[in-house]
């Protein structure tokens, strides 16, 4: 392989080493605003866009060991990958191509498991990790306070029913 050809693949290579998910993109018809605006919207998410060859791309999935994307890698490409977010990442992309009708989501991978774009819409209608977080925080936290109301309750019957016979 070309030195040139060696350095793309391994440029590629470590974002995709850097991310527990990829998510691929045809931006066919994105502008260079446009591309900076959804740039821009990802940035807080720790997420990354990057305009890749296929065959770089191809090369440096199969080095990573991860599926065979190769069918999903057709026409102008690109690549999103990092942060610890990817449903809000996947919220991002899916409302951009909606809202524009430019980019189309084609594939991903999520923990070494290939995404279609079912899947990918599907993952941007969860919650974002914080939301998952107080959810679960809610979850456990009422059994407690339930018990503490009753333990109050309670104990506020014994001082009422203790009190009129003093």
């Amino acid at each position: 392989m070309r030195a040139e050809k060696q350095f793309l693949v391994d440029e590629v290579a470590g974002h995709l080493a850097k991310s527990s998910y990829l998510l691929v993109a045809n931006f066919t018809g994105v502008t260079v605003k446009d591309a900076t605006d959804i740039r821009n919207q990802l940035r807080p998410l720790g997420a990354e866009y990057h305009v890749v060859k296929n065959s770089i791309l191809s090369i440096a999935a199969r080095q990573a060991k991860l599926p065979d994307l190769d069918g999903h890698l057709s026409g102008h490409t690109a690549l999103v990958t990092g942060g610890d977010n990817p449903s809000g990442v996947a919220k991002v992309l899916v409302k951009f191509f909606k809202d524009f009708s430019k980019l189309e989501v084609k594939a991903g991978v999520l923990d070494a498991r290939l995404l279609s774009a079912k899947d990918i819409e599907a993952l941007s209608k969860l919650p974002s990790l914080e939301v998952i977080r107080a959810q679960l925080l809610a979850l456990l936290s009422t059994p407690a306070t339930s018990v503490v109301r009753i333990l109050v309750a309670k104990s506020e019957a014994a001082e009422k029913a203790a009190s009129p016979a003093a």
